[in-house]
């Protein structure tokens, strides 16, 4: 089968409009390659040879639209993934956060959980878990459906073990998982901290005070618009002196925040709030 993959500009804005007004996803703020890309996925894919195809089938086939929501939205997940981030993380940040009798967490565009059990842990570790609440957050509900499980192929649990000994060199992962089957299912107990909720950083508000929001390598996908509005929705939700960890890619340095924020560990991407949201100005 041939397929035409030119999409027109015009054309993908007119999809995106359309798939807003229709099924309430709005995708109108990423940057125009990343839809590119997305949705030349879903053509190959699914074997669908020209754009009026996909477009037709995207506006008259609900079940076929949420098949193929969770390739049009931020997905990839690795367990530690960056270990110098959670290196950085474990010894700069963990350590404030034991001075809040309750810390609470917001880790935004979740995904599959790979990265919420990973700071789950960490937590655990740190002797912390048992009085936090992590609230895991994404857009796709089949991504949170497999984060809510919490199971995942041993092959992920190898490589995570890998990245975890980066961490922790003398540390003991394995009591963290249950491994059978080829498969590997993480602590329940872990899990026990751990809210996961659907939440649209395009279109939903604020919904808890925390201490430290979590939101690695989504930034990236927004245009400049999107990226301040979604980046003051972390700074609402953060209490004063709070943390803001971002994507390796990704930097406060041009956003109108970034004077409301200090660098605490620079290569990490890993802020900390010093004023409060009264004092700044948009």
């Amino acid at each position: 089968m041939r397929f035409d993959l030119a999409l027109d500009p015009k054309d993908l804005q007119g999809l995106v409009d359309s798939i807003h007004q229709l099924h309430g996803y709005d995708f109108r703020g990423y940057t125009p390659h990343s839809l590119q890309r997305r949705f030349q996925f879903v053509m190959r894919r699914w074997g669908i040879p020209t754009f009026a195809t996909l477009r037709d089938r995207i506006l008259h086939e609900t079940g076929f639209f949420h098949e193929i929501l969770g390739h049009l939205t931020v997905t990839t997940s690795e367990m530690f993934r960056d270990p110098d981030f959670y290196r950085a993380l474990v010894q700069e940040v963990l350590p404030r956060l034991a001075t809040y009798p309750s810390p609470k967490i917001w880790h935004a565009g979740c995904s599959s959980g790979e990265e919420v059990y990973s700071l789950a842990i960490l937590l655990r570790e740190a002797n912390l878990l048992q009085n936090t609440i992590i609230y895991a957050t994404d857009i796709n509900p089949t991504a949170l459906g497999k984060a809510r499980a919490g199971v995942y192929p041993t092959a992920t649990i190898q490589k995570a073990t890998e990245n975890y000994r980066l961490i922790h060199p003398d540390g003991d992962f394995a009591r963290h998982y249950v491994a059978n089957y080829g498969m590997a299912a993480i602590d329940r107990r872990l899990r026990d901290h751990i809210v996961f909720a659907e939440h649209n950083l395009v279109t939903d508000s604020v919904f808890s005070e925390t201490q430290l929001v979590l939101c690695r390598n989504v930034l990236i996908y927004f245009d400049v618009a999107l990226r301040e509005r979604v980046l003051k929705l972390f700074d609402e939700s953060l209490c004063h002196r709070g943390f803001l960890a971002i994507g390796m890619k990704e930097s406060l340095q041009f956003s109108l925040l970034g004077p409301a924020y200090v660098e605490v560990v620079a290569q990490s991407r890993i802020y900390q709030k010093r004023i409060s949201c009264s004092q700044q100005k948009y």
